[in-house]
């Protein structure tokens, strides 16, 4: 019988897949209960970011994935289940794991020149993408809604309703505190990594 050569690299980023969709499933169900504005935040976004620069692109589109799965199956995305359950679940599922397949690609791109810089692009790509097919999401399927919610609470326009009432403060919280503790975190594993060699 034929013993395959397992691949230390290989082990590595499975098991970096393993530990961070657990702590994604966990920070999805804790940011759900965490309010800023009208929607939770993605303090999921940070753990995407650590797969990106610890098992690469497919890593972090896969954590991304799974973001958009608990997003779903949480509850924090049911207002919009309500208007259009196909719509939302393609734009769940796309922010969620477009914003890992990019963050993860920009990683791998500019890791060559600097790590640390790699991980602060990746970290401020990552809640971009997430936020940026939101918004598309929000005006290919929900536009009509989303214009009544805006009349109703005083916005001049749908738009202005969209980036300030839907996404401002969430945004800018989840890429502030992205491009903070992501760094941190990935060079912490780093440190904590080459000790142990």
């Amino acid at each position: 019988m034929k013993t395959k050569k397992i691949d230390r690299n290989q082990t590595v980023r499975l098991a970096t897949a393993g530990i961070l969709t657990a702590v994604v499933i966990v920070f999805q169900f804790i940011g759900a209960s965490i309010k800023f504005g009208t929607f939770s935040v993605s303090l999921v976004l940070i753990p995407i970011v650590v797969g990106a620069a610890l098992g690469g692109k497919w890593v972090s589109t896969w954590l991304g994935f799974v973001f958009s799965v608990i997003v779903l199956l949480s509850g924090d995305a049911s207002a919009f289940l309500t208007i259009d359950p196909i719509g939302t679940v393609i734009t769940v599922i796309l922010k969620g794991s477009l914003a890992g397949l990019v963050g993860g690609f920009a990683f791998e791109l500019l890791k060559k020149i600097n790590t640390y810089f790699a991980v602060i692009v990746s970290a401020i790509l990552v809640p971009m993408v997430n936020t940026g097919i939101f918004l598309i999401g929000c005006r290919l399927f929900f536009f009509d809604t989303i214009k009544e919610w805006a009349i109703g609470l005083g916005f001049e326009n749908a738009f202005t309703y969209m980036i300030v009432g839907l996404v401002g403060v969430n945004f800018l919280f989840e890429l502030a505190i992205n491009i903070i503790l992501s760094p941190s975190v990935v060079g912490a594993v780093k440190v904590l990594s080459k000790k142990k060699h």
